[in-house]
């Protein structure tokens, strides 16, 4: 006598829909890690875009990203054949053996190794910058002495030094040939720059003998005053001392007399 069969278990559709939905959630997350992943490797370009030192610290990043690209995805193929898994089992009517709470325990120790690396990483990339800003800024916010250039405090704004020294050079009679606003220049370029002007002055009485004596001073004639505004906003009245053209161009101490008249003139202008 024949033993009946059993009719093969019918799927049911809560528990393959349940399977689903956890299989599109670990596809979610291998996504999101490969993304994050892909992020993160490029935080090394961003870093070059401050001309920071280049350091093997700042390569950590690549080995980051990649990384989580990696286990990105890793997850989605252990995913994909964990749910395969699963339905073939639900198929036979055996009760399935999830392993998705193994693998978010591994996939979260994995993230949070990953999340106190980058913490220390960007910390360390933190005191990097902070101190590459700091060097940048020291050259602006100091004011070295350049060799043959004599700079004199003004106690006016620079247009008020430049109104006054215009003055003096008229009721002198010496020719103002050109004002150069190069602050001005800049704001119509749109940059910013502090006020910033170039007074160019002389006189061919006085420069004419100079180059005839020495034609290479025609390269610092006519003479020059700068007024300048620093980071701290203080005013300069700045100029080629006589003594370095002189020594510069090897002119007759007798001619020295004839671009003397700067020093006084920058004096009087930033009284």
């Amino acid at each position: 006598m024949d033993l009946p069969v059993a009719p093969a278990q019918k799927l049911d559709l809560r528990d393959s829909l349940a399977a689903e939905r956890t299989f599109l959630a670990w596809i979610r997350t291998g996504l999101a890690l490969m993304g994050f992943g892909f992020v993160v490797a490029r935080f090394g370009l961003f870093l070059q875009q401050f001309e920071l030192p280049a350091t093997s610290s700042y390569g950590l990043s690549l080995w980051f990203g990649t990384a989580l690209i990696f286990v990105g995805v890793l997850v989605n193929i252990v995913s994909a054949s964990s749910h395969i898994r699963q339905l073939r089992q639900l198929e036979q009517g055996k009760e399935p053996r999830s392993q998705a709470s193994t693998l978010a325990i591994i996939l979260a120790c994995f993230l949070a190794i990953v999340g106190l690396s980058m913490a220390i990483y960007l910390i360390s990339v933190r005191a990097s910058v902070k101190a590459r800003l700091i060097f940048n800024e020291e050259p602006l916010m100091s004011h070295a002495p350049i060799p043959g250039m004599l700079d004199k405090p003004s106690n006016h704004s620079v247009d008020q030094t430049v109104e006054k020294l215009k003055s003096i050079l008229q009721a002198k009679g010496v020719t103002l040939f050109a004002l150069v606003d190069h602050s001005g220049e800049a704001e119509k370029a749109g940059m910013k720059m502090p006020p910033t002007k170039l007074l160019i002055f002389g006189s061919p009485k006085a420069g004419t003998p100079l180059m005839l004596a020495a034609p290479s001073i025609a390269i610092d004639l006519p003479l020059k005053i700068l007024v300048w505004e620093d980071t701290t906003g203080k005013v300069w009245v700045s100029y080629n001392t006589p003594a370095y053209l002189q020594q510069r161009h090897s002119l007759p101490p007798a001619l020295l007399q004839n671009i003397a008249v700067v020093e006084s003139l920058a004096a009087k202008a930033a009284e």
